[in-house]
């Protein structure tokens, strides 16, 4: 099993269709993409006891709602500490050890509902199923990079739209679960849980078996590289250790933790946001339908925007992402006052594909900086604006409204200043991404082409 898992083991023979490897990268993503759908087991498990209505002992959802925070935090530290060693062990190893993780962190949290014990919940779905995130997030994206270097953008695309998809089918089946293992005294999330570990575990080893790397010196028939670089496109490399200490990681840094930010904080209100600015207008099937088109949109602009920013290029898609974006919040607010739910749906489509097309698009944005030599290291390192962003989105838009609301603001109206902000955290990021440049020749490893 071990030789299996090394790298050497997983270079593809000549004649290789490329194509077979993002589908193996997908079952990971459609795997790991469960994240989203976590919401749907936390009113089941604040009532383990009571079954039907909480009881005294029972956990609360602000007690639950840092399962996935924590889980999103370690996402970012998993793929920050463990990006270098991702990239030296292959993407086998890695996305093994990713499936081990999050698999196995829903059977400890089986554990932790079937004693009622929070912190193995926390340990088990938030740290083991957070690195598991963070490790099976990052795997492909250096492999993917390699067997499309023509099309490096619609390459990460067709597989990280898959975490975007992948509540989609883990909501439905996290239901249907828990109603099949549903007793008079239990409410089912147990046997859920520990279906699902094992489900998804099997799953993501489809693509541990599938996933293949290229062979030295291999590119796509008829291609040939460019002679020249394109601005802000090396055809060099940059050392992990030596990328984030340039200033181009950390404006890519802001870029991605501001355009994060503005779109994971409405993702997580999006429900009661459209209930409370149209009232009777919309009921909770229609909301509940509205966050569903949400992360279609969110799955499909992750290929459409990657696919896009081929052409496009990195740089002037982001300035899209975030010239739109403030155009879009800042007609949020009028959007409510005319009651144009139409309106509002459609910003919010456009938006969050905006969301989606920026986790996609930032691996190929981070190869033509800093070269395709530790990009997914590099990747990893990035990743740490989400964890910020998954921590300051949410606050943002659910304090400010309740601090609206209890200044006495009509809840039809208490998300209007949290769209200003987003439109100014957004220029934020515009404005890093305009300073974005080519980097500096000294930061060059200067070894790369044996590496490559």
């Amino acid at each position: 099993m071990s030789s299996f898992l090394d790298r050497a083991h997983t270079v593809a023979p000549p004649g290789y269709n490329r194509f077979m490897v993002p589908p193996a990268a997908l079952a990971v993503h459609l795997s790991i993409g469960q994240a989203y759908a976590f919401s749907t087991f936390n009113l089941p498990l604040s009532k383990l006891i009571g079954i039907t209505a909480s009881a005294p002992d029972d956990w609360n959802l602000a007690q639950l709602g840092w399962t996935f925070s924590i889980a999103i935090v370690f996402l970012g530290v998993s793929a920050a500490v463990f990006g270098r060693w991702v990239e030296n062990v292959g993407p086998r190893r890695a996305m093994f050890t990713a499936a081990c993780c999050f698999g196995g962190g829903f059977l400890v949290s089986a554990l932790g509902v079937q004693i009622h014990q929070l912190w193995l919940l926390y340990l088990g779905y938030g740290v083991l199923g957070g690195c598991g995130l963070g490790i099976g997030y990052i795997s492909p994206v250096s492999t993917l990079i390699k067997w499309f270097p023509d099309r490096p953008g619609m390459a990460t695309g067709m597989a990280i739209m898959g975490f975007g998809g992948g509540a989609m089918i883990a909501a439905p089946m996290s239901v249907f679960l828990m109603n099949y293992f549903k007793t008079a005294t239990s409410n089912g999330v147990v046997g859920a849980f520990v279906v699902m570990g094992i489900v998804y575990f099997c799953f993501m080893m489809i693509g541990v078996y599938a996933v293949r790397v290229p062979a030295d010196g291999w590119k796509p028939e008829g291609w040939v590289a460019p002679a020249a670089a394109r601005r802000l496109v090396t055809t060099n490399h940059v050392h992990v250790d030596v990328a984030w200490r340039t200033r181009q990681f950390w404006l890519l840094w802001v870029v991605l933790c501001m355009n994060v930010t503005a779109g994971i904080g409405v993702l997580g209100q999006a429900s009661p946001m459209i209930q409370e600015m149209f009232g009777s207008r919309v009921t909770a099937a229609s909301a509940a339908g509205f966050v569903g088109l949400l992360s279609i949109f969110n799955m499909a602009g992750r290929f459409f925007w990657a696919s896009t920013s081929d052409y496009l290029g990195r740089r002037n898609t982001y300035m899209v992402f975030f010239l739109l974006g403030i155009a879009l919040y800042a007609l949020v607010p009028t959007t409510g006052q005319i009651g144009s739910i139409t309106l509002f749906v459609a910003a919010f489509a456009i938006i969050l594909s905006m969301y989606g097309g920026g986790f996609a698009t930032i691996p190929a944005y981070l190869r033509d900086v800093f070269g395709t030599m530790h990009v997914g290291a590099i990747h990893g390192r990035l990743l740490t604006a989400w964890s910020a962003a998954g921590v300051l989105g949410p606050v943002l838009v659910n304090y400010i409204r309740q601090y609206q609301i209890e200044a006495g603001v009509p809840k039809a109206q208490a998300y209007s200043i949290t769209m200003y902000i987003m439109c100014a955290l957004l220029l934020v990021g515009f404005l890093a991404n305009l300073a974005m440049r080519a980097v500096a020749e000294r930061h060059y490893y200067r070894e790369a082409a044996a590496h490559s």
